[in-house]
């Protein structure tokens, strides 16, 4: 009796290291590079990479990989696809917006509605080579990398549009509840978020654990339940905590809670959703069930391209400018997220949490080694072995999985 409850007790601690293999990397590396640049480094504490405004300023630098690798998911699940053109794209209508807004004195809204419907029909364009025509999605988006980055440099002319209006930039730029709040009303108000947060999601989690219960489908253990959930909740506030003591909550991590919170819905909870993994695991047994995947690949591609749209205003805001070179090797910060999260370089596999970790690990490696002074060469070296390590860990464990 002993025995088997040590077994199953073995293989719940296994199969909850097994799905949280990168947070608990994530956390590792984080506290690995706290140290390096306290000890090695011998950085100041306000140099530190745990300190609110550096919290905000990761926020921010990685918005935009974030943006990408949640619709760079979607495609992946399909059956192992990508997107090469989501940085073209970025510049393409970084250029419109900022053609739109600085040039032509456009309306901010209408400007910004422009640029999304741009990148729609961007989408649309690539999605119908892709989904219908079965032109492989590797040399439609190619082709669509070279041909919007193209357009970017005609529209641009080779310089860079810069000058945007301040209600444009404070959408993006902004925090909660805003820079003229003192110090004591900031961190009262973004705690209070926080913890409404965290009642929020534990009530969700609470309620759907209930419903598997009365359905008879498997649950955690109550012990990794609470400690997983608690676990969270500690981290939602404590980042609270971090960002009262710099400015607030940014207005830009409100639309990456807002896409992710979406997206994830979408992906789990939704029939359209579950046709991208279904698609994913075998596209064949997939439309003789009566999935149209002809139309899951085309919402896909259709979708990435108005993610990078969304993306590009924020980009263009951030820097305050749109310049030709703008979104180069966005679309491989979006893939290495999507990989280092746990997607399948075969597809079926993958959450938007996972990207989301993933994209974090990543602005953790960047930001870490940048701190410490290390040479921008050696952290593409780095990242392209942390990417090679994720999709090796991928393919290992389809082969053990795998009976004999």
């Amino acid at each position: 009796m002993t025995e088997t409850k040590n077994k199953s007790a073995a293989r719940t601690l296994s199969g909850f290291l097994k799905k949280n293999t990168m947070v608990i990397a994530l956390v590792l590396v984080t506290l690995l590079f706290e140290i390096l640049i306290m000890t090695v480094a011998h950085k100041p504490a306000s140099q530190a990479l745990l300190t609110p405004a550096n919290i905000s300023n990761l926020i921010s630098q990685n918005s935009y990989v974030v943006i990408l690798a949640v619709g760079m998911l979607l495609c992946i699940l399909t059956g192992g696809n990508i997107d090469l053109s989501v940085g073209s794209i970025v510049a393409l209508v970084g250029a419109v917006a900022g053609t739109l807004i600085v040039n032509m004195h456009m309306d901010i809204w209408l400007a910004m509605i422009i640029c999304l419907l741009v990148g729609l029909a961007i989408g649309a364009w690539q999605a119908y080579w892709i989904a219908y025509i079965r032109i492989p999605p590797f040399i439609v988006t190619l082709a669509g990398m070279l041909l919007w980055r193209g357009l970017a440099q005609i529209i641009l002319n080779g310089l860079t549009i810069s000058g945007y209006p301040e209600t444009y930039l404070n959408l993006f730029n902004s925090y909660v509840p805003g820079g003229s709040a003192g110090k004591g009303t900031i961190l009262t108000v973004t705690l209070v978020i926080g913890i409404v947060l965290c009642a929020v999601y534990l009530a969700a989690q609470f309620m759907n654990r209930a419903k598997r219960k009365r359905n008879n489908y498997e649950t955690q253990s109550a012990f990794m339940f609470w400690g997983k959930n608690a676990a969270l909740c500690v981290l939602i506030l404590a980042l609270s905590l971090m960002l009262g003591n710099h400015k607030g909550l940014p207005t830009i991590l409100i639309l990456l809670a807002v896409i992710v919170l979406v997206y994830g819905y979408y992906t789990q909870n939704t029939v359209p959703g579950r046709h991208l993994y279904a698609m994913g695991g075998n596209e064949k047994a997939a439309k003789l069930s009566g999935i149209n995947t002809n139309r899951t690949m085309f919402f896909a591609y259709t979708n990435m391209a108005f993610l990078s749209a969304v993306a590009a205003l924020v980009v263009t805001a951030r820097f305050n400018s749109a310049a030709p070179s703008a979104g180069n090797s966005y679309e491989m910060d979006a893939i290495g997220a999507c990989f280092i999260g746990g997607a399948s370089a075969y597809g079926g596999t993958g959450t938007v949490g996972g990207a989301v970790i993933g994209a974090v690990f990543m602005g953790v490696i960047n930001n870490g080694m940048s701190i410490l002074g290390i040479d921008a060469n050696w952290q593409k070296v780095v990242k392209g072995l942390v990417l090679l390590a994720a999709v090796i860990f991928d393919v290992v464990s389809k082969r053990r999985a795998q009976p004999e």
